[in-house]
């Protein structure tokens, strides 16, 4: 069962380096509204494909 809602995403603010796992619709927030924490325009290019056996 995969819908689009389960994907995950990692974001990285290119101005402070936050890094948050997201979903479509977060990420889709992130472009519109910007950088939660520090306000900055995002673009998807600050997406990268979360790996599911993320071993960290």
């Amino acid at each position: 069962m995969s819908s689009e809602e389960d994907k995950e995403y990692v974001f990285l603010c290119p101005a402070c380096d936050e890094s948050l796992k997201v979903n479509d619709s977060m990420k889709e927030s992130l472009v519109d509204r910007g950088c939660v924490i520090c306000g900055t325009s995002v673009t998807m290019e600050a997406f990268r494909k979360n790996s599911t056996g993320d071993s960290s």
